[in-house]
């Protein structure tokens, strides 16, 4: 393994936090606001 390859899997994987972490937030970001909607 050298270099490169170490920062392409780093730079891999944090794109895929950050996905994971932005599906997460917008999912329930979706849920309470449905939720909000369906009190009033």
């Amino acid at each position: 393994m050298d270099r490169m390859s170490i920062l392409a899997i780093e730079i891999f994987f944090l794109g895929l936090l950050a996905l994971a972490s932005l599906s997460i937030a917008w999912v329930s970001g979706l849920v309470l606001f449905k939720l909000y909607r369906g009190q009033r």
